[in-house]
């Protein structure tokens, strides 16, 4: 089995080894030669050709589209699986030519998707991207039109199934599955993509007057209209999945393959229950499992909150400034255009760290490189508060207490059973008082009358070694006597509770 048709994990992780090598740039653009038409076939000297204008241009090393060097790499994209070998007849002028003109290379099926998806992202911008909200109505009315043309595709193929009105009716019912969740592939991609930048602007804490501007406009406007968009579509999309849910397999079944091939096929999305069922999860919720459009939501109240904090601490005025990012940029440029006696004199004057006298001899130098410059070395990460205030002082007040119905509820409830426990037990002992030698008390009655003998034996009396104590709230005492040589068992459900020299007492609130 070869890389390219490895269906494990750690195979297909080897189709990206050459974005990670040396020469990445020759690699990446045979590549671009491979995936550029359909079906290549290339050899070495094709491949060679090829490359020389770019090394001409200057975007490839010296020497990159030599045909010796273009076969030693695609030798190794052939390793890696990422191209794969085939024959057909060659024409060459001598020997070596035939040789390398002999093997030539087609691209793996995997190995597409791979350069395919590096060009995209060499190609996506840094700002945020769009989502794509006019797909919402769409999918919404590609749906309501499914069940009418899911019911013609049944009615059709029951009463001629080789019809040609069968036929036409299973293409536009195909078409319309296609288009649904290339339009949900797509609207997915880019909410997911949208929220991944919004997800950057959020963490970060120092914000210009131009950004400020925008990141307001994208809080107050454009976030505000996709979350619109989606509240108000979603109900309608999650109705129309609910009624197409039980003619789903019908669907499936009538586009299902007309045709063996004998191979596995990677089928179209929609055309599985996995692709129905991530689409419904995707805008409706099930128990235990909340739905994207409930992620979106959340994300959308946690990011607004997070850029009214940016835009307030950026904003806010009077006290110390919001920030000393720019006093600290002024200082770095000072540093970097000032001479080596300069910037000592401006690093002990800016943080006060002036040179020390040593009475011994130098230690050893315990950096990386005592010749390595000042701004080619480590960063040292710089804490918020000392960016901010220039000191390292807590500030700040403790969090307020969340309120939180649903945990006052259950704490109610728990507090209303424990009470309800206490009086069964109390009345437990109050119906036993009569005959406490000869009753079997439960656990919870054995707790309680525990709790009131140890207060009560807390409380006795130095004269008459007699205590008491009593149960405010139901109004049970206990009281106890120290009496020579007398033994007073209990018996409880866990054992036999056995007093030496006291009797026990019990009866209501005195």
């Amino acid at each position: 089995m070869t890389h390219g048709d490895s269906t494990g994990g750690e195979g297909r992780l080897r189709l990206y080894s050459y974005l990670n090598a040396e020469h990445t740039r020759t690699y990446v653009a045979i590549m671009r030669l491979f995936t550029a038409t359909l079906l290549p076939d290339l050899s070495p000297n094709e491949v060679a050709a090829a490359l020389k204008p770019l090394e001409r241009e200057g975007r490839l090393d010296i020497g990159e589209s030599d045909p010796d060097t273009v076969a030693d790499r695609l030798k190794r994209l052939k390793d890696w699986g990422n191209l794969v070998q085939g024959r057909r007849e060659t024409i060459a002028s001598s020997i070596a030519e035939f040789v390398r003109g002999a093997f030539r290379y087609q691209i793996n099926k995997l190995a597409v998707r791979v350069q395919r998806d590096v060009d995209e992202l060499l190609r996506v911008p840094e700002g945020a991207r769009e989502v794509s909200r006019e797909l919402l109505p769409a999918i919404e009315r590609g749906l309501s039109k499914l069940g009418g043309t899911l019911s013609q595709a049944m009615v059709a193929e029951a009463q001629a199934p080789s019809a040609a009105s069968a036929k036409r009716a299973k293409e536009e019912l195909a078409e319309q599955v296609t288009t649904l969740f290339l339009q949900h592939a797509e609207l997915a991609v880019t909410v997911r993509d949208f929220y991944a930048y919004l997800g950057q602007v959020v963490t970060r804490f120092h914000l210009d007057p131009e950004e400020i501007s925008g990141f307001r406009n994208l809080l107050v406007e454009y976030i505000q209209m996709v979350v619109e968009d989606v509240l108000r579509h979603t109900p309608a999309i999650a109705e129309s999945l609910a009624g197409l849910a039980p003619a789903r397999g019908e669907l499936l079944r009538i586009l299902g393959p007309t045709e063996r091939l004998g191979i596995a096929v990677e089928r179209g999305r929609g055309r599985s229950e996995t692709d129905w069922r991530e689409l419904t999860d995707w805008f409706a919720d099930r128990p235990g499992r909340p739905s994207q459009v409930t992620a979106l939501r959340e994300a959308t109240a946690r990011a607004i909150g997070s850029l009214l904090a940016s835009v307030k601490r950026a904003t806010a005025g009077g006290g110390l400034l919001p920030s000393r990012r720019a006093e600290l940029l002024q200082l770095a440029g000072w540093l970097d255009s000032a001479g080596p006696h300069r910037s000592h004199e401006l690093y002990a004057a800016a943080f006060g760290l002036y040179s020390a006298r040593h009475l011994l001899p130098a230690p050893e130098h315990d950096g990386d490189d005592e010749h390595t410059p000042w701004r080619d070395g480590p960063v040292v990460e710089v804490n918020v508060s000392v960016r901010s205030r220039g000191d390292r002082g807590a500030r700040g007040r403790a969090s307020r207490i969340q309120d939180d119905p649903m945990l006052q509820e259950t704490l109610l409830a728990q507090a209303r059973e424990a009470d309800r426990q206490r009086a069964a037990a109390v009345a437990e002992l109050s119906a036993a008082a009569p005959a406490l030698a000869q009753s079997n008390l439960s656990a919870e009655a054995l707790e309680v009358l525990c709790e009131l003998l140890t207060m009560a034996m807390a409380q006795r009396e130095r004269d008459t070694d007699t205590g008491s104590a009593a149960d405010p709230v139901h109004g049970l005492r206990l009281t106890i006597n120290h009496v020579p040589d007398q033994v007073t068992q209990i018996a409880t459900s866990g054992g036999v509770l056995t007093l030496h020299h006291a009797s026990v007492q019990l009866g209501g609130q005195a």
